[in-house]
């Protein structure tokens, strides 16, 4: 099959990116002809498989001469906010979308389109190309956009449903994608997640090292937490919750490894983080093989996000053979229970909510306070056997993508 997957923005630099390159990745090793188009800068080089023409459409120049879009409204790169999008901007976006989408159309006469987040793009493309089989990826954040940014709700929500087939990567996605879209259920297809087994697996000598380490009392452990620096994936909630926990300050070590969404936000987190009596350190973001030697040396691995899908972070973790402590984000029990059976993760409920991503503030201490008592219980806790992981794999979820448009 002859297959063009599309994003707005850059590949491999958030979660959703390293999910469209793991499925073509994945589509590639099954043999499917490719081609990539995505928004990217004029410094950024992607890696695709050999034999994947890639369609690079350029922010920052003389037909797209504003940032990166994001999905959220903080970025680890410098981005433009959807919700401060123009007319004119809106006009730009989709002419050079459109031209280098029509030019890789026309390259490689693809079977099937797949375009990431259902939004602007995406519905640009079902309307430009009505004769193309099109289908679309959730993962999340469009979801998000489109309950708090009124800019072009009106002119994506009809699109949306006409698409041939959604991908969900759960439940509560598919749930909320027919509440606010109105797409016929018929369509929506739940394909989880999938992780690179490859890069994200025990190392043999990290895990005996900490075995052998496990009883001493005294021992520095070691907490990671992985993602943007941001406020709405709780890291600045995680900082306050390390005040309250018991361990001595010279026995934990905690590495918040991502880049900074908003710059302002993130001085303040690593303020926040110097008054900390833990250290803290800040590494930025990291090559994935960087992350994985992380995750391996480490003990505990924390999300504490306030609105996720399913985090890719926490099943490359649990992969590396971490216990985690994770937000109670919608459908995550489930999820857990049918592909890491008996995996040591703790879940901390969430506050409740408001506009979608914005935890109630009166409501963050008790939140904090659970996220702690997780905290302390996890790091001192034994070592225990991996996670059995063996469920998910990106090649899988490429099957079913292929298996449900050839039904």
């Amino acid at each position: 099959m002859r297959i063009l997957s599309i994003t707005a923005q850059k590949p491999s630099s958030t979660g959703s990116g390293v999910y469209l390159t793991e499925v073509v990745r994945a589509l590639a090793l099954e043999g499917h002809e490719q081609a990539v188009v995505a928004g990217i800068t004029a410094e950024d080089e992607p890696v695709f498989p050999d034999g994947v023409e890639f369609f690079p459409v350029y922010y920052d120049s003389e037909s797209l001469p504003f940032p990166v879009a994001g999905m959220s409204d903080e970025m680890p790169y410098t981005s433009t906010r959807y919700c401060d999008f123009t007319e004119e901007m809106t006009r730009q976006f989709r002419d050079a979308f459109l031209s280098v989408i029509r030019t890789a159309v026309d390259r490689l006469e693809p079977d099937l389109i797949l375009c990431h987040h259902l939004y602007l793009l995406t519905a640009i493309v079902r309307e430009a190309f009505p004769d193309r089989r099109v289908c679309g990826f959730c993962h999340n954040t469009d979801l998000r956009q489109m309950e708090k940014n009124p800019i072009n709700r009106e002119w994506i929500r009809p699109r949306i449903p006409l698409l041939d087939r959604i991908y969900v990567p759960q439940k509560p996605q598919a749930d909320k994608t027919v509440a606010i879209y109105g797409v016929d259920p018929a369509k929506i297809v739940t394909v989880g997640m999938g992780f690179n087994d490859g890069i994200f697996r025990i190392d043999p000598a990290a895990r005996a090292a900490k075995a052998e380490a496990d009883g001493a009392e005294d021992r520095r452990r070691l907490l990671v937490f992985a993602g943007k620096i941001a406020e709405k994936k709780g890291v600045m909630s995680l900082i306050r919750a390390l005040d309250l926990l018991d361990i001595p300050a010279d026995q934990l070590r905690v590495v918040l490894a991502g880049g900074a969404g908003n710059e302002q936000e993130y001085s303040r987190i690593v303020r926040m983080a110097e008054e900390c009596r833990y250290d803290i350190e800040f590494p930025g973001r990291m090559a994935q093989e960087d992350l994985a030697v992380l995750y391996n040396r480490a003990d505990v691995f924390v999300l504490p996000s306030f609105f996720d899908g399913i985090p890719l972070v926490v099943i490359e973790a649990l992969a590396c053979g971490d216990r985690v402590v994770v937000s109670r984000l919608p459908g995550i029990d489930a999820w857990l229970a049918e592909n890491a059976p008996g995996a040591d993760v703790r879940l901390v409920d969430l506050p409740a909510m408001e506009n979608a991503d914005e935890p109630v503030e009166a409501e963050l201490p008790k939140f904090e306070s659970d996220l702690a008592q997780a905290l302390s219980e996890s790091l001192l806790s034994p070592l225990t056997a991996p996670a059995d992981v063996s469920r998910i794999s990106w090649r899988s979820l490429a099957r079913k993508v292929i298996r449900s448009v050839s039904e």
